[in-house]
């Protein structure tokens, strides 16, 4: 066949590259050699080949393309069209033929390289995925930041930061290039170089918030304290509102002792609606440990905590209701304990903890309402029995703190303490019902085990 038969890759609207540029075959044309009806033939074959491929059928489809070639194998699309069935075959060895086919009849044709990319990069060929890619570049410079990609796959660390360096003076920034950017560092342990970048960064654009922000993180992360202080600093004088750089500023100067400064920061993370809530409950935590050593701080800890009243981080709450706990100030503590229930109902140290405060503030009732329904939840826990048991022996049920009491005991293991404790609270029972030798009898075990330990 003198002509080479192009044609669009479309059939029923199911398939179709785009911008193939291909001149239509023209079907009134008479044969001028001895081909007969090759052209019908070579068409017909095409468009099955397609319709099959719609249907999933890649094995016929395959056979209807290898029917094209041997009737015209200098057309292009053929080759890349069987190349795609062979993939969806499994059959590799004959897919990367076909490919490496129709680029070499076509080696500008982008939607070739561009599949044959592809499939290098799924079988993990990332050599032969370099060099195809290298010939995409020249199309469409989105390329390059794959390039950068496989460069880092391979461990071609200077050829893919010398990618992104062009990258970036191209295109500027981006979050993306910097993330393997930094992964490259990362691995390499080039944090020297690493920081140089940010340094050059700061210098071509000083009014960029966020490379200020990457700096000091590096400089905190290398232990460079003093440079991530000075950064911190110079980046509020370029930007008094920064409200982020206060994340930093807080540490800073609670580590330089500068108390007034450092509460001034904390109040600003705390209140700022640019920074994220987990960043913020880091701070007040650590600003919880820091008045726990540094108690005549308390009303600064407390005017933060009105800040974030609606927090609904469980973690945060928990510290502040361990820290009222270790205060003395039980109502605080209960408050907090009680609002983390409501974010995690089942958290099984904060229902403990709010059941011994309600006994220890004397609120028998809400002891007693809230043990029941742990016990419906948790009836091999032995420290809901003994709640459940000092509530009723303090609203003068003995019979019943009796019974639960009892219950209880069965699922005590190597706690001497608690075990000590529901001999106790049975001794007291006893002793309301006037059964002074069953009262004796639970002391005396509880005297023997204090005694014991």
């Amino acid at each position: 066949m003198k002509n080479k038969i192009y044609m669009f890759l479309f059939f029923f609207g199911l398939l179709m590259v785009p911008q193939l540029n291909y001149a239509q075959v023209d079907f009134n044309k008479k044969p001028d050699d001895d081909l007969g009806n090759n052209e019908d033939a070579f068409q017909e074959l095409f468009f099955e080949a397609l319709k099959q491929k719609s249907i999933e059928n890649y094995d016929r489809a395959a056979e209807a393309l290898l029917k094209c070639i041997d009737i015209d194998k200098t057309v292009p699309v053929i080759h890349f069209e069987l190349g795609k069935n062979y993939v969806q075959l499994k059959n590799f060895g004959s897919a990367e033929d076909a490919l490496k086919e129709a680029v070499k009849l076509e080696p500008d044709n982008e939607w070739y390289l561009d599949e044959l990319y592809a499939y290098y990069a799924s079988q993990d060929d990332y050599d032969k995925a370099i060099k195809t890619v290298k010939q995409l570049v020249q199309y469409h410079p989105d390329y390059k930041e794959d390039l950068a990609s496989l460069y880092f796959r391979t461990k071609k660390y200077d050829e893919a930061l010398e990618v992104l360096d062009s990258m970036d003076t191209e295109f500027g920034i981006s979050v993306s290039r910097d993330m393997m950017r930094n992964q490259i560092y990362e691995v390499t342990g080039r944090k020297k170089e690493q920081i140089e970048n940010l340094e050059e960064r700061i210098d071509s654009n000083p009014d960029k918030e966020s490379n200020y922000l990457a700096l000091i993180f590096r400089y905190s992360e290398n232990n460079e304290t003093a440079k991530a202080f000075e950064t911190a600093k110079e980046l509020l004088k370029i930007n008094p509102d920064s409200q982020i750089v206060h994340l930093a500023l807080y540490k800073f100067y609670l580590d330089a002792n500068d108390i007034d400064k450092a509460i001034e920061s904390m109040k600003i993370v705390i209140k700022s609606s640019q920074i994220r809530p987990d960043a913020k409950q880091k701070v007040l935590l650590d600003f919880v440990n820091f008045v726990s050593e540094n108690p005549e701080y308390e009303a600064d800890l407390i005017e933060a905590t009105t800040l974030v009243e609606d927090t609904n981080n469980e973690k945060t709450l928990l510290e502040l209701a361990q820290y009222y706990l270790k205060t003395g100030d039980k109502s605080k503590a209960l408050h907090y304990f009680e609002t983390a229930l409501k974010i995690q109902p089942d958290n099984f140290a904060a229902l403990r903890n709010v059941m011994l405060l309600h006994i220890d503030l004397n609120q028998y009732d809400l002891a007693l309402e809230k043990s029941d329904k742990a016990l419906q939840k948790f009836p091999s826990q032995p420290i809901f029995y003994l709640i459940n048991g000092v509530a009723l022996n303090q609203k003068q049920e003995a019979k019943k703190a009796i019974n639960s009491l009892e219950m209880g005991l069965d699922y005590i293991i190597d706690d001497p303490k608690m075990e000590a404790d529901f001999y106790n609270q049975l001794s007291a029972a006893y002793t309301q019902l006037n059964n002074t030798i069953k009262a004796k009898l639970f002391a005396d075990k509880a005297n023997k085990i204090v005694q014991s330990n």
